[in-house]
C-alpha cells in the first residue's frame, strides 16, 4: 500500500498492523548528500533562531518561506528550491503555499522513520 502526498511517496508495510513508513534509502541518502541541505535541515529544526520573523506564515507552523532560506544561503532562489524540492521529494521536509509564496518546514515523523530505519540496517 501507498500514500502519495507533497510530492513523495511513502510505502507502508504489507501488514496492515504494522503502519511504520518504509524509507527509500537512497533517495534520502542523495538528499543529505549535500552540505547546503544538510545545513538547510539544521536550521529549520529551530527556525525561529535561524530565520527572522515573517510577514506571511507563522516559522513553527507554516515553515520558512524560501525568499528567507535563500537569502541565509546566500545562493539564487531557484537554486534554493531546487535543493528544498530534493529534501521535499526525499519525505524530509513538507511545503506549504501561502499566497505566492512556499513555505517549507522539517518532516519530523519521516526523519524520525528514517534514522530508525538506518539503525536496523546498520
Amino acid at each position: 500500500m501507498s500514500y502519495h502526498g507533497s510530492g513523495s511517496t511513502i510505502h507502508y508495510a504489507a501488514d496492515m498492523a504494522n503502519r511504520a513508513p518504509v524509507v527509500d534509502t537512497l533517495e534520502v541518502l542523495r538528499a543529505l548528500a549535500s552540505p547546503k541541505r544538510l545545513q538547510i535541515l539544521e536550521w529549520l529544526r529551530d527556525p525561529v533562531a535561524h530565520f527572522p520573523p515573517q510577514r506571511d506564515g507563522d516559522l513553527v507552523d507554516d515553515g520558512v518561506c524560501v525568499i528567507f532560506i535563500a537569502e541565509k544561503l546566500a545562493v539564487a532562489q531557484p537554486t534554493a528550491t531546487s535543493h528544498l524540492q530534493t529534501l521535499a521529494r526525499a519525505g524530509l521536509l513538507t511545503s506549504k503555499r501561502i499566497g505566492q509564496w512556499t513555505f517549507y518546514q522539517r518532516d519530523e515523523s519521516a526523519i524520525s522513520a528514517f534514522t530508525e530505519h538506518i539503525q536496523r540496517i546498520l
